[in-house]
């Protein structure tokens, strides 16, 4: 559940701190006070898009941030588990919006993407809007209330067709590989055999490009190599050249190298370097009679080198690059030369696994129509307790669409309708085309109820729901908000003062002006200002004495109600 709400800059909320409860929580207030900023607020924090607009008019960001309790939500710990965050009783997400788009979000202190955080959030809170009405008009919703009702038994075929369907979308990609017609696929073989004959007839490796384009620098500067290294090879072992001067230098120090150990290693010094240099006058030598390369070398490399940029050119960029497409190519070209194995191999493949969806297509389905009589049954039960006695719901469902070529899906075969009738007598018909605005609230109302049963979730939220009705049924409305939040924490915007009289904590939503700016105020109601708040919503002031009655006789009238969902409190 919601224990408290951190609000900092947002529209008119310069800030405030609005702590819920277990139970009914209502939030009420003139239009225009600032409630929908509560419900956007809290939607910011489950990781609902937001855009600037939210920031506070002269403040450069917004801060939302919300203490969640969820020491008893085993799978919400599971998936904090999986995303390496700490195990906690609380979860604390903290998000901001900032003028210069340096946003940030947070949970538990760690930095999250909106993704992860909805990956949690979704197990958490249920938002329920004037939008969700018109969504489950659509039938393209419709199904996916259905599903969410069936469970994990549905989801976990809904995996395993997933599975299917990417083995067979692989399988298509394999099957439009090979082409289309017999000629197409001759014509093409005909290419790749070309293709491959001009690549390993060239027997290119990798490197050899760079390596002939050394040689061919050295041969482009055979003259000046060998101008250098004459002139080396003069000074090192010419008429009085270097290796001369340093022979003599150590026959010089000969006779006196027995007298001082200084003079033996000097003695040995100028061996080494004799020896060095004979060894360098030797490279020279070696590497001068290499540059010694006649016209055909050199018009060979550059054919070589010609051929090789005309494999780049046509198959890639590189030596690797081109063996690459040599090696792809085979393996196209063996599989197009045994087509009709291989293409009855991928065939018979497909309809297997066309076959196996459609098992679980069947299955799916009968879940879903087992479902839907649940589903049909609770709602119409709640719906007679919503003031509704001769309102009838069904769900229709089309024929079965198997899974064919191109056609198949992981949601299964099934298409459904949610049908109504509000009426005794009247036949039902598609919901979207006869529902009125005060009816469709009491069937998300009866909906809710149902579903709450059977999902984890912890904390309803309900944002005027109970638009379009008054009286008798805005009592029935508040009864069930009673019986739902027996186990379910609820958060209620709500401009009824008999669902006013039934919460367990109330908030009341003003505005106030210190003359230049405008704030919204939060106010938690206690026991006379519930009652100042049912009078108001009443229509009457607390100078009435009968409407002060009739406020406080509304509210023990709920509490009565509520005490005797709980016996033995």
């Amino acid at each position: 559940m919601i224990k408290s709400l951190h609000l900092k800059n947002i529209a008119l909320i310069e800030n405030a701190e609005i702590e819920f409860e277990r139970g009914l929580n209502v939030l009420s207030g003139e239009t225009g006070s600032g409630k929908s900023v509560i419900i956007d607020s809290i939607n910011f924090v489950l990781g609902a898009k937001a855009d600037k607009s939210m920031i506070r008019f002269g403040e450069n960001e917004c801060l939302a941030s919300a203490v969640f309790d969820i020491s008893d939500l085993t799978e919400v710990k599971k998936v904090l588990s999986d995303l390496d965050v700490e195990e906690s009783d609380e979860l604390i997400v903290t998000r901001k919006l900032s003028q210069d788009s340096k946003n940030s979000l947070k949970v538990n202190g760690i930095p999250f993407t909106l993704s992860m955080l909805k990956s949690v959030t979704s197990l958490l809170v249920d938002v329920h809007g004037q939008s969700e009405h018109y969504s489950l008009l659509k039938e393209s919703e419709q199904l996916g209330v259905l599903d969410k009702f069936a469970g994990d038994a549905l989801s976990s075929l809904k995996v395993q067709c997933s599975e299917l369907c990417d083995k067979l979308k692989a399988t298509d990609e394999k099957l439009k590989s090979f082409g289309g017609s017999e000629s197409d696929r001759a014509i093409r073989a005909d290419i790749l055999k070309f293709q491959i004959e001009e690549i390993e007839s060239a027997e290119i490796r990798e490197g050899e490009e760079n390596e002939l384009a050394a040689q061919k620098k050295k041969i482009q500067s055979a003259e000046k190599l060998s101008e250098a290294f004459a002139v080396v090879q003069g000074a090192l072992s010419g008429e009085n050249c270097a290796i001369d001067y340093i022979n003599s230098a150590i026959r010089g120090l000969s006779p006196i190298t027995s007298l001082d150990d200084e003079y033996l290693a000097l003695y040995d010094r100028l061996k080494s370097v004799s020896e060095e240099l004979n060894d360098v006058s030797s490279s020279v030598e070696s590497m001068a009679e290499d540059i010694d390369i006649d016209e055909e070398t050199a018009d060979k490399i550059e054919e070589r080198l010609d051929r090789i940029k005309t494999l780049k050119r046509k198959y890639g960029a590189d030596e690797k690059a081109v063996l690459e497409f040599l090696n792809n190519a085979r393996a196209e070209y063996d599989r197009l030369i045994d087509f009709d194995a291989e293409y009855e191999k991928l065939t018979a493949e497909k309809q297997n696994l066309l076959g196996k969806l459609n098992g679980l297509y069947e299955k799916m389905s009968d879940i879903r129509r087992k479902t839907a009589e649940k589903l049909i049954s609770g709602i119409t039960a709640q719906l007679k307790e919503l003031g509704m006695k001769d309102a009838r719901f069904d769900v229709e469902f089309d024929e079965l669409k198997q899974a064919m070529d191109k056609q198949y899906g992981a949601n299964g075969g099934d298409s459904v309708t949610f049908l109504f009738s509000a009426n005794l007598g009247e036949l039902v018909k598609p919901m979207s085309k006869i529902i009125s605005g005060g009816e469709m609230s009491r069937f998300m109302l009866a909906l809710k109820t149902v579903i709450s049963s059977y999902h984890g979730i912890s904390t309803y939220i309900f944002d005027e729901i109970d638009a379009g009705i008054s009286g008798k049924t805005a009592e029935i409305v508040a009864e069930k908000f009673a019986e739902i939040s027996k186990n379910i924490q609820v958060i209620a915007i709500s401009h009824l003062p008999q669902i006013i009289s039934f919460a367990d904590t109330s908030f009341k939503i003003s505005k106030r002006s210190d003359g230049k700016k405008t704030f919204t105020l939060i106010e938690k109601l206690d026991e006379n200002t519930k009652t100042e708040e049912v009078v108001r919503l009443i229509g009457g002031d607390m100078s009435s004495v009968s409407a002060v009655s009739h406020a406080r006789e509304m509210i023990t009238k709920a509490d009565n109600f509520k005490k005797s969902l709980n016996p033995d409190s």
